[in-house]
Order: structure tokens, then sequence, then C-alpha cells
């Protein structure tokens, strides 16, 4: 699996698109708000300067990709009429890898640079938007020149499948049944990705700058296996849908004992542990927080709220299921996958828990 071309969400406007179903990575970016109008208050009141260049980092497209921008440029527009100063210029970069749907981001710029007119009615400085392809897990922008770098729920994604695994079979990640040198290879497969990505910002932004990440990760330190945590959990029950299909010769066992999922959750101190390793960034402030699989806030059957969640599920991975096993059984897959999710929703309290973390690049 070359994961540079199937690692993407969904793209367009339609019922499985990632744009219309993305309601709980939302849910993250609005929790995260208040750290990162913190950082961003903090970065530009110590420098005041007359251009100000943002990166998000895996923005995928859709209304998220908007969101923590324009939330950004707000902040910094109400801090400038506070200060009685002239509103910078903005450079936002828009990053992804290359498959992602960067026309479906451009297409709705200009309503989203009028809205924020709007909204901001004594106007705001001159908006200047790029789209910039690439892995985060390199370089991706100049020598210092970011000022403010964001990301939300894209650092779990691993640049590869971790190798050596190849004993995973019957699950499609880390599962209560995986053995034991699984765990071991997808946690440094995540210390590799993580410290080159912290390495790479390292180099781009500008000494004081900060960067502020959102990640699905876990609340406890000593991970076991059988986790109820969300990042693990979901891709168990998914691996019971594939695994039923295989028992009645739908997908083929071999397909499915060759598929894994590129991802990692990491606690809290693997993520501190990489970012103190690699020594650029002070740790300003690090939170852990949890989203329910259900996070609309109208009420609904479990049917439905398991049906939502399959959706967004989907948008996720729909394009990886699909290169690995092909179209025909993507709708018999999230089918059962739908009924799965409802019937532990219906029996517990389930929710994903987030990891965001504030950083100032050092002198």
């Amino acid at each position: 699996m070359e994961l540079t071309q199937v690692l993407r969400m969904n793209g367009g406007d339609g019922n499985t698109s990632y744009a219309n179903n993305s309601f709980v990575q939302q849910k993250a970016i609005s929790l995260s708000k208040a750290i990162r109008e913190e950082a961003i208050t903090s970065f530009y009141s110590s420098r005041l300067p007359r251009s100000l260049a943002i990166a998000d980092l895996g923005c995928s497209s859709g209304p998220n990709t908007f969101f923590a921008v324009s939330e950004l440029i707000k902040t910094v527009e109400k801090l400038c009429r506070k200060l009685n100063h002239k509103s910078p210029e903005y450079k936002v970069f828009f990053n992804d890898l290359p498959g992602n749907d960067f026309n479906n981001i451009f297409k709705y710029l200009d309503t989203f640079k009028q809205k924020l007119c709007d909204e901001m009615e004594t106007g705001i400085g001159p908006c200047y938007f790029s789209g910039v392809p690439g892995s985060f897990y390199g370089r991706v922008f100049p020598d210092q020149s970011l000022h403010f770098v964001h990301s939300s729920y894209s650092l779990q994604w691993l640049s590869k499948v971790p190798e050596g695994i190849d004993n995973n079979r019957g699950n499609i990640y880390i599962g209560r049944a995986s053995p034991s040198n699984v765990e071991r290879a997808y946690y440094n497969q995540f210390q590799r990705d993580f410290s080159c990505f912290i390495k790479s910002r390292a180099e781009e932004i500008v000494e004081g700058g900060r960067m502020v990440l959102t990640i699905l990760g876990r609340r406890n330190e000593v991970e076991d296996p059988a986790s109820k945590e969300g990042g693990y959990l979901i891709w168990e029950l998914m691996a019971i849908a594939l695994n039923d299909m295989s028992l009645q010769g739908i997908i083929k066992e071999e397909e499915l004992d060759s598929f894994n999922i590129p991802q990692y959750t990491p606690s809290p101190s693997e993520l501190k542990l990489e970012v103190l390793k690699e020594g650029s960034f002070a740790i300003d402030r690090l939170e852990v927080f949890g989203v329910n699989w259900n996070p609309l806030e109208r009420s609904e059957s479990v049917s439905e709220s398991g049906y939502n969640l399959a959706q967004c599920m989907r948008s996720v991975a729909e394009p990886m299921l699909v290169s690995h096993f092909g179209e025909d059984i993507i709708e018999e897959v999230f089918s059962r996958f739908h009924k799965i999710l409802a019937h532990r929703m219906s029996e517990e309290k389930t929710e994903f828990s987030n990891i965001t973390v504030m950083l100032t690049r050092k002198a």
C-alpha cells in the first residue's frame, strides 16, 4: 500500500465525504480552541509582526479546514483593535498529502473570506492562501518561514504501516489478540515519525514561534492492547466486521491478514518524550480530553448514532479499504460496522481520547 496515494479522506461534498461526516474531528477542534487562542495571543503580543505566516498541517477539506484558521485570524484582529495596531497581512498555508481534495478547499475560499470579513465588521488585514502538498514527515516549508503551526487529528497517522507485523493475523491494528511484537513495532514507527515531524518543524518555525497539535491519543501511560479507548476499540470493531466477511468467503483470508491500519495513538508521556529528545521546543501546555463517539448535541437513537459514526469512519477509511479489498465490499463492510457500533454504543459510554499540546520554538 503506497500511503501517499491512499491515505486521504473522502473528497467532495457527497453523503460519504469527509466534509459532511467529520463531526468528531470538528468537536476536537472546538474543544482545543482556548489553547490556540492562548498560543497566538502570546506570540502576536510579544512580536507584533507585520506579516503572519500560519500553516495548517493535515488540513483535509471541508468546514474543519477553515475553522481553526478563521479563529486564529479573528483573535489577532481583536488584539489589533485592543492594541490600536494595524492588522498584519496573513499568509495561510494548507498542507496535506497530494491526494487530498485541495480543489474542494479552494472552491469555498471566497465564501470563507467573505464570511470572515462579515464577522469582523471593521475589516481584516490582507489574506493570501496557498495549498502545499507533501508529507509533514519531512520538510515542507523554507527555513524559519512560519510563525504559527496548527495540526488536528493528523499526527496519529503514520508515514507507513510498521514493518515486521506479518503475524498480526485477523487484526487490522493493535488488538487484544495481537502478538506482543505488534505493539512495539507500532510504537517504534511512531517514534521515528514524530521525531522527524518535530525536527522538520524546528527548522521551519521562527524563534519564539508557536505550534499547537491535537492528536488522537490515549489517557493511560501503560497501554493495554485490550484498552477500551476509542482509537484502539474502533479498529477492533471494524476488524470484527471484516473477519465475519472473511469467514463467509466475501473477502479472502490472506487479504485480511495483510491489511493493517497505519495509525498510532500515543500517551502524553510518549508524546512528551519525543519533544524533549529533539530539544528545539518548550512544552507550554498539554491537556487530555475526550470526545464522545456521538458528539452531536441533538438526541438520536442508538442506531442513528451508530450510523453517523460509521459514516464518519467511512469518510476516513474508505480509500484505504478500496485500495486493498476493492470497491465491491465497501457497502457491506459499513452496513455491518454500523450495526456493531450501535450495539457497542448501547452497552457502554464510548469516547475518543485526545491530546492537545502547545509548543514554543526555543532560541
